[in-house]
């Protein structure tokens, strides 16, 4: 997200970090390996634990931060409830909701223990246990090959790392490199499999502003929600079941009472999904000059569709709520990275950095013999990959396809099933079965004939303006002889029995099937698989390239005597920042939004549709301690200048004393452009304060078994 990418902590790779430029202090996604380095910044910013203490994940608050598979979350109580925000928790209110229990709309909250519903499928809570360098394991073997080889060799050393970790009972394990492959550090957590929804406010609250709001500001919206996690009565993981009790941490996050206040220090804790700025410059211009603008039209041509074929049917509309809010989501976020990439000028200043960076490595013999050959082959093989990715975004429409999509991913389980365990491709092991089946599981409730046929038949149009050499001919021939009509008419795959049975199926049961869906898959194998052999290639040749490329980034860093942390990639990180707003010419953010904003923006219709019980009681002004005292009155949502990304939906925001006061839950549009590039004048995030949400549950909600659990005082 930012101008210095940062440096894992590393002695063969740099001095401490404790030299790092103090006016880069709210810039960072900073391992917890790095408190330590950074302690006299945390300290002057404001930070009132021992950084040590910060850093340790066996203690409070970094054991108490949860991933949830794609957001971020925290455990507020010792019986496992977990707080992350609205649209985190959107899936399974959309799953248990019907045209006549709409939750969507009208909240959920269960009222006692015995009334929280299971999560949608697939819904995981992972509790984070280990965080280590492995760097040398995943390199083994592997220094003297390139392409295909090395991928290979590089995939086998990491899948035998994941299946050494999850030899224990219920962990969840994962290797993830940094630095384009300079370093590689294993992942260990807790899996909990039976997760339960506890609550959440009514849609007019927790996506107050919808689209309209959505990476805006002035925001009054109460984006928060709270699941709990439970395991067997011994303690172990386990599927859902009503013998299973509430998860008890390590430790919870406590309360703060007193909320945050302009200038605070806050730092916020989770897993931030992927950031950019390693990139070349070449790079990030076929990105913003081709690939973003290809990804904004085909995801608005995909909500569009949408929102045309479940035009008027309540039904239809709670069926592909989930669906849609998501690419709603990231077309809106797409645009502002083009916005903000023209307004700070992006292109030009990562061409002007990539040039001094060249010059410096070109003006000294030994870095040129050391880096000079890897740069060029970076360039040679960015090219193709761009190709490639052009490519693949306008083939990978044809899995909104929800039954092909199962069909395809079947028949790949069927034909890595017959392999050992640790030979077959990642995602297709016997680690990953129960993510395949809540897949197979969810398309009950997220389907409609129809609909799908309809989004098959554009993505088929978008497929076919690619050229004949980059489609797969064997999957064009199949849906020729077939056709669509009988796709839908003739398959048994709506059946959720149907797609579940294929997963005990040999890859001949799949071969002799008279299904249309699976025969279409089966005759895409040959192209898919000549396509992942290709990108096998690409993918060893970058690794050995980009790794070189970024040992050279990282010493022309330290000739700066500047220090760089690694670009985001879903492992856990903390950020911290300030409480504060922004002003620009003729234009100033005040740092809190409060009740009457709500009141002021109300109409009563999508999306400004608080419920009449909301307006009423923000009408009172009875707020009680809820209220911040410098504004005199309900804070809603705040700003602040903490550094997040995609995968920190969810993530708590903490105050100096590592004490709840909110959920980060978005960004102004104009800031997304940190995923490649940081600019202090325009990055801001966005938070749901703790008031808000405590006052909503209390006064709005009647929440108060959730109040007293977290030992709020009413």
């Amino acid at each position: 997200m930012k101008r210095g990418w940062g440096l894992l902590a590393s002695a063969a790779m740099v001095a401490s970090l404790a030299t790092a430029d103090l006016a880069m202090a709210d810039e960072g996604m900073w391992l917890p390996s790095q408190t330590r380095d950074i302690a006299r910044e945390l300290r002057e910013a404001g930070l009132e634990l021992d950084p040590a203490t910060l850093g340790d994940l066996n203690r409070a608050p970094l054991t108490s931060i949860v991933s949830l598979g794609g957001c971020s979350a925290a455990f507020l109580s010792p019986q496992g409830l977990i707080a992350t925000n609205h649209h985190c928790v959107y899936g399974s209110i959309q799953y248990n909701s019907s045209a006549d229990r709409n939750y969507l709309r009208d909240g959920f909250l269960a009222a006692t223990p015995g009334d929280e519903v299971p999560a949608a499928p697939g819904s995981r809570v992972f509790v984070i246990e280990d965080l280590r360098n492995v760097t040398a394991d995943m390199l083994r073997g592997a220094a003297n090959l390139t392409g295909e080889a090395r991928a290979t060799r590089m995939e086998g050393n990491r899948k035998a790392l994941i299946a050494k970790c999850e030899a224990q009972p219920n962990r969840r394990c994962d290797v993830r490199g940094y630095f384009g492959g300079q370093a590689y550090w294993l992942q260990q957590q807790l899996e909990i499999q039976d997760v339960r929804l506890v609550y959440a406010p009514a849609g007019g609250v927790g996506n107050f502003g919808g689209e309209i709001d959505n990476w805006m500001w002035p925001r009054h919206t109460g984006d928060f929600g709270f699941y709990r996690a439970y395991v067997a009565p011994d303690g172990s993981s386990a599927p859902f079941a009503k013998e299973n009790v509430p998860y008890r941490p390590k430790a919870f996050l406590p309360i703060a009472k007193d909320g945050p206040k302009e200038g605070d220090f806050v730092m916020v804790a989770g897993f931030p999904g992927t950031t950019e700025r390693g990139r070349t410059a070449s790079e990030t211009r076929f990105w913003y000059e081709t690939l973003y603008p290809l990804q904004q039209r085909l995801l608005t041509d995909y909500a569009d569709a949408i929102d045309q074929a479940t035009a008027g049917d309540d039904a239809k509309r709670i069926t592909y709520a989930s669906i849609r809010q998501g690419a709603d989501n990231y077309k809106k976020k797409i645009a502002g990275q083009l916005t903000g990439a023209e307004t700070i000028g992006l292109i030009e200043r990562k061409d002007a950095d990539e040039a001094a960076f060249r010059q410096w490595v070109a003006a000294d013999a030994a870095r040129n013999r050391r880096y000079g050959a890897a740069i060029v082959e970076l360039d040679t093989l960015t090219e193709a990959a761009n190709r490639a990715q052009v490519t693949g975004a306008k083939a990978g429409v044809l899995t909104r396809a929800q039954l092909y999509n199962a069909a395809r991913t079947a028949y790949i389980w069927a034909k890595e099933r017959a392999k050992p365990d640790a030979e077959r491709r990642a995602g297709y092991q016997d680690r990953d079965r129960r993510t395949i089946e809540a897949q197979m599981t969810a398309i009950e409730r997220r389907f409609d004939p129809a609909i799908d046929r309809m989004l098959f038949e554009r993505a088929l149009s978008e497929y076919r303006t690619l050229s004949a050499d980059s489609r797969n001919a064997g999957f064009e021939r199949a849906l020729e002889e077939i056709g669509l009509d009988a796709m839908y008419r003739d398959t048994r795959l709506t059946d959720t029995n149907a797609r579940m049975a294929l997963l005990d199926q040999p890859a001949s049961a799949f071969e002799a099937s008279t299904d249309p869906f699976v025969r279409l898959a089966v005759a895409a194998y040959p192209g898919d698989e000549g396509d992942r052999s290709a990108s096998l290639a690409r993918e060893g040749a970058m690794q050995k390239a980009r790794s070189a490329y970024m040992e050279a980034r990282i010493a022309y860093a330290a000739s700066q005597g500047r220090t760089l942390y690694p670009d985001a990639n879903g492992s856990l990180r903390f950020t911290y920042g300030k409480v504060t707003g922004k002003a620009r010419d003729g234009l100033r953010w005040d740092a809190f939004t409060t009740a009457q904003g709500i009141l002021d923006k109300q109409t009563g219709r999508e999306p400004f549709d608080a419920p009449d019980n909301t307006i009423a009681a923000l009408k009172t002004g009875d707020f009680g301690r809820y209220t911040a005292p410098e504004l005199n009155t309900l804070p809603v949502n705040y700003l602040s200048t903490v550094d997040i990304t995609n995968g920190n939906s969810g993530s708590s925001t903490l105050n100096a004393r590592g004490e709840f006061v909110g959920l980060a839950f978005d960004m102004t549009l104009e800031g997304v452009i940190s995923d490649w590039w940081y600019d202090p004048a325009i990055n801001r995030s966005i938070h749901v304060d703790s008031r808000y949400m405590l006052w909503t549950m209390d006064k709005v909600d009647g929440a108060t078994r959730l109040l007293d659990e977290m030992g709020v005082a009413r």
